[in-house]
């Protein structure tokens, strides 16, 4: 019964996952007024020549910045968790 149920799961996660694409749009995207705004002010509010450039480094610095933060988090505490691992190690050959 329990198999059953899994394989169950398995099978509709797995038909709405192939269903998703489905639903997306790909060549023919709407145009949204924040497009406008990006190609209409971003050479002027960032100083950049190319816009994309201008998206990436000033309109989402925050978000790049916090990126930034959470993945350096995640390395210190792995490594902090190795680190006390070695140790327990080391304090059980003594």
């Amino acid at each position: 019964m329990r198999r059953e149920l899994s394989v169950a799961i398995v099978l509709i996660l797995g038909a709405f996952l192939m269903l998703i694409p489905l639903g997306i749009t790909f060549g023919d995207p709407e145009h949204s007024a924040m497009d406008d705004y990006f190609i209409r002010n971003g050479q002027g509010q960032t100083a950049a020549n190319n816009i994309v450039t201008a998206i990436l480094f000033d309109y989402r610095g925050f978000d790049t910045l916090g990126e930034s933060t959470i993945l350096f988090t995640a390395v210190v505490g792995v490594g902090l968790m190795f680190r006390k691992l070695m140790r327990g190690d080391a304090d059980e050959d003594e």
